[in-house]
């Protein structure tokens, strides 16, 4: 016969027994309740770590808000006179400055690719195109308001002419000596009328002494400032392409409620069919200076 109380020990410890019965299972125990949770930790961490982790609410301590902070103000461009490949093409001399009226065929301006427009303006040739746009015409100031070389004002004017109807070629680069074979003749013309004169100066009596020029009275504060001229004045002297006209108070009356940092700020990045900066390179001051100017001419 079998003890009882034998079997309800065996029972009893039977129970209480672990899972872990020997070596092989408690290192398989301690590598899952340890090794791996630290693991998973580490990784996180890690992750955490290596992913960049910008100010609390903005990006300005990025390198590129870094960067634009301490940018020069202003920057210089050195351009190599003799390398056409250094030069502004057509197309970039359009898109950065021509684009403003002749995109949209404002201020008389004849509208890009519109060869019924251009060909009366193809027929007067190459020359006179480029003579209009250095000098200015019409609602065009000189250059368009741009500040470009005149070999690149051609380029555009080549770019503009033959998407119009024309056929012209690429304007050639003057070459480095021209400029200066030119100006010999004109620096020698002068000479002549000195020596000629010099005969009659013993005989006549010396001529009094031309007044002094009275200095040259300061600029008038509400003076246009260079940028409006340049460039503005194309579409604000008229209010052509929905520009409020200067000095029409109705129509600046809105816009001058919303403060200069806010008009400035549209005239750099553009807004309507006024391209960025009004088609210009004048700088953040300048524009300023400019928009003010505007806005109390409508005051």
């Amino acid at each position: 016969m079998s003890d009882p109380h034998h079997s309800s020990s065996e029972h009893d410890d039977a129970a209480h027994e672990g899972p872990v019965k020997t070596v092989k299972q408690l290192i398989a125990a301690v590598i899952f309740a340890f090794v791996i949770p630290i693991a998973v930790i580490v990784l996180l961490v890690s992750h955490v770590g290596s992913s960049p982790k910008p100010a609390a609410g903005s990006d300005g301590m990025s390198p590129e808000a870094i960067a634009k902070r301490i940018q020069p103000v202003a920057t210089v461009e050195v351009k190599d006179l003799n390398d056409a490949a250094s030069m502004k093409t057509g197309d970039q001399v359009f898109a950065a400055q021509c684009s403003a009226c002749h995109a949209a065929g404002v201020a008389g301006a004849p509208k890009f690719g519109d060869a019924a427009a251009w060909a009366p303006r193809i027929g007067q040739g190459y020359e006179t195109l480029l003579t209009h746009a250095l000098k200015g015409k019409g609602a065009m100031g000189p250059q368009g308001g741009g500040d470009f070389s005149d070999f690149e004002i051609g380029r555009a004017v080549v770019y503009m002419a033959n998407r119009g109807g024309a056929k012209f070629d690429e304007p050639k680069l003057p070459a480095a000596g021209a400029t200066a074979a030119d100006a010999a003749p004109a620096a020698a013309q002068p000479a002549a009328p000195v020596a000629a004169a010099s005969a009659p100066a013993t005989a006549a009596p010396a001529a009094a002494p031309a007044p002094a020029p009275a200095p040259a009275k300061a600029a008038d504060a509400g003076a246009p400032p260079a940028l409006y001229a340049q460039s503005c004045q194309l579409c604000h002297a008229q209010g052509l392409a929905g520009a409020p006209k200067l000095g029409d108070k109705a129509a600046w009356a809105p816009r001058i409620g919303q403060g200069i940092d806010t008009l400035t700020a549209h005239v750099i990045s553009g807004k309507g069919a006024m391209p960025p900066r009004g088609g210009s390179a004048g700088s953040d001051a300048d524009i300023k200076a400019t928009v003010t100017y505007m806005v109390g001419a409508a005051k």
